[in-house]
């Protein structure tokens, strides 16, 4: 019978070189305990094989996740277990601090939304660019026709474009609503910008409709192309000053205003809210566009919530 994944069949074992060999970590917890998950979705990052043994009458004597390594077992809070795992495995580190100056919430989880919608941008930008230097022909990593591809590149601009619509009405109904409360008129401009972006956001969406039906190859299929890529790049520049002048003039000033522990987990409980989507179907899609370390951070901020069920759900995508 031949290999299933059409690999020619070797007549001698293969020799990996030992440094190669990942080393195997046993994860105990309850499946549905959030620190479980979280250590769970750490250890797929990490270069390990993973067996996890669910624990769900607490054999250990503990709520918390227990890892087994070799000779060694550690057991304590997520925090603890992350330090573990990036003093055994530093790369990718998950527990580097690279955040803006600010304790709150809901600040830090504005500034991590913009990171994965850059980088999102980005890789569509490149995609595309990709796209108009072949005009047509098809790449030989692309599996499919070139119509398939677009319309792959369709659905991931599909998705972009739910978070970026949600990021935005998170901050006009919570963020900017708390500073337009203690300096009227303060966001108007951040308002009008959002505003400004959905006709190029609603053009790139009618680009791609009529790319799909033209004929490969030809004048106009380059051109809308073309045309597909230019508009990409306008609402890039576009968010990314966005992004940029919020971060530099906007979340700072959240600082001044007295926020309690509870109103500041209210406000995030109403982040999740707003963004539906993004904290549901299409959350691997937003958590992709961070690096490890800030993913972690993500998803030690949402767990603050208190919606549990919910979190737990979240988390269970990302393992499964």
């Amino acid at each position: 019978m031949g290999n299933c994944l059409g690999l020619q069949r070797k007549t001698k074992p293969e020799i990996v070189p030992t440094e190669f060999v990942k080393p195997s970590i046993t994860l105990y917890g309850s499946p549905s305990n959030l620190s479980t998950l979280y250590i769970h979705f750490a250890l797929l990052v990490k270069p390990v094989i993973l067996h996890f043994i669910p624990d769900h009458n607490s054999l250990f004597g503990s709520d918390n996740p227990v890892l087994q390594f070799g000779s060694e077992t550690v057991s304590g809070p997520p925090e603890t277990l992350l330090l573990y795992l990036d003093s055994k495995f530093p790369h990718p580190p998950l527990t580097r601090s690279n955040r803006p100056g600010s304790d709150l919430g809901i600040v830090l989880v504005s500034v991590l939304q913009h990171r994965s919608l850059t980088w999102h941008l980005g890789r569509m930008v490149r995609w595309v660019e990709d796209l108009v230097t072949r005009g047509g022909r098809r790449g030989v990593e692309v599996m499919g026709s070139p119509k398939m591809e677009v319309r792959k590149f369709g659905k991931s601009y599909g998705q972009l474009l739910e978070v970026l619509l949600e990021h935005a009405q998170m901050e006009e109904r919570i963020i900017f609503q708390l500073l337009d409360f203690s300096d009227p008129g303060l966001c108007r401009s951040a308002n009008e910008e959002h505003a400004r972006d959905l006709p190029i956001m609603n053009g790139i969406k009618e680009d791609i409709k009529s790319i799909t039906v033209l004929d490969i190859g030809g004048p106009g299929y380059q051109e809308a192309l073309t045309n597909l890529s230019t508009r990409l790049k306008t609402l890039q520049n576009n968010c990314m000053e966005h992004f940029e002048e919020e971060e530099r003039e906007l979340l700072p000033l959240m600082g001044a205003i007295e926020l309690n522990k509870g109103h500041n987990e209210r406000l995030l409980d109403q982040c999740l809210e707003v963004m539906e989507a993004t904290h549901s179907h299409l959350f691997c899609y937003f958590i992709e566009g961070l690096l490890p370390h800030d993913a972690m951070h993500y998803l030690n901020l949402i767990m603050k919530c208190t919606n549990k069920g919910r979190i737990a759900s979240m988390l269970r995508t990302l393992v499964e």
